[in-house]
């Protein structure tokens, strides 16, 4: 193995026990969180516990064996997974909050994951693919259930119908949030990303957002013109994902008083905010989002995945598939923002 960060390694095949499934990977997809593992970087290296390890953690695979009292899958399904592996007995899991479980562990960063020939899965993290979704796209539902969750808000799902929405930061799960967002008949759709990005500004267009601003225009002007694009109201809803702390402070500045701003970025440090101002006074409801609501997300996006125009939307979000012998490739494309999402095919 080089060192620091990660490379190829033959490892055994898992074995099944009571209640898991054994998936043969089909499609993988790689995420900035494997980015962050693969160059062993200050996150990872506090944040990993375990090693070695296989990560990775969004995939579509077959179902090859199943262990003692699986019902809910057979020999032969295709499945992804909820990645947020539960142990269904704290406090969290007990009052339908899985998604935030007191012990939780997560699939690639805590156990094993998908970059690997097979991979065990808890019967319950095993979701089947819904109807008309293909191994490319299942390899992306997992991101697809973080950009759900946060378009929804987390105990309320208020009605995104007509409604003016900001999404700040179009990387792969902001241009989904997008995508999800005109399914759902959203109003006007403003996406903000940084006007040298040009690989996602186009991208923001094509999967429907109304307008597209530069974030590097200063926050004056940036909240300037999504009044100007709001009648003057600001918008309904905000959805922070891009992780940048300008972004937080200019997401609550833009949002109609009332309003709703959902938080999925991560920032690498702490981050001040006028709470009077940005909060309290304006009566906002905010969301911390983290994963996908267990099941319910899932089931809503079954329901998007009905609509094939919102399917060939999502597709395009894929701009590179690779065999994974080449994933450090993959690596860099994302690194460098020459891709947004690179799907990896079971090529050794």
């Amino acid at each position: 193995m080089r060192e620091p960060g990660a490379g190829f390694e033959t490892v055994d095949k898992p074995s099944v026990g009571k209640g898991d499934v054994l998936v043969e990977m089909k499609r993988t997809s790689i995420c900035g969180t494997d980015v962050h593992i693969w160059d062993w970087n200050h996150w990872a290296q506090k944040r990993v516990k375990t090693l070695p390890i296989i990560f990775g953690h969004e995939f579509c695979g077959e179902v090859i064996e199943i262990g003692e009292g699986v019902t809910k899958v057979s020999v032969g399904d295709l499945v992804s997974a909820e990645t947020h592996i539960v142990d269904g007995t704290c406090y969290q899991c007990r009052n339908d909050r899985m998604h935030i479980c007191k012990n939780m562990k997560i699939l690639g960063v805590d156990t094993d994951g998908v970059f690997a020939e097979y991979v065990r899965l808890p019967e319950m993290n095993a979701m089947k693919l819904p109807d008309g979704v293909d191994i490319s796209l299942g390899s992306v539902l997992e991101p697809l259930g973080n950009a759900t969750f946060t378009v929804f808000g987390s105990e309320c799902e208020d009605d995104i119908k007509g409604k003016n929405v900001v999404v700040a930061g179009c990387g792969p799960i902001g241009l989904m949030a997008i995508a999800v967002l005109k399914v759902l008949g959203a109003g006007r759709v403003i996406a903000t990303e940084l006007g040298s990005e040009e690989v996602r500004l186009s991208l923001a267009r094509s999967l429907g957002a109304d307008v597209v601003l530069d974030a590097s225009m200063g926050t004056d002007r940036l909240v300037k013109s999504v009044m100007d694009h709001t009648d003057g109201n600001g918008a309904d809803v905000a959805l922070e994902m891009s992780g940048a702390a300008p972004a937080l402070k200019q997401v609550f500045q833009m949002l109609t008083p009332g309003g709703r701003v959902s938080i999925l970025g991560l920032y690498n440090d702490p981050v001040s905010l006028d709470i009077n101002n940005a909060i309290t006074f304006k009566s906002a409801t905010v969301y911390g989002i983290t994963g996908r609501r267990m099941f319910k997300t899932w089931d809503q996006m079954r329901e998007i995945l009905k609509n094939d125009d919102f399917k060939a939307k999502l597709t395009s979000i894929i701009t590179h598939t690779l065999p994974i012998r080449d994933i450090e490739e993959g690596m860099e494309l994302i690194r460098t923002k020459q891709a947004a999402k690179v799907s990896l095919e079971p090529e050794w």
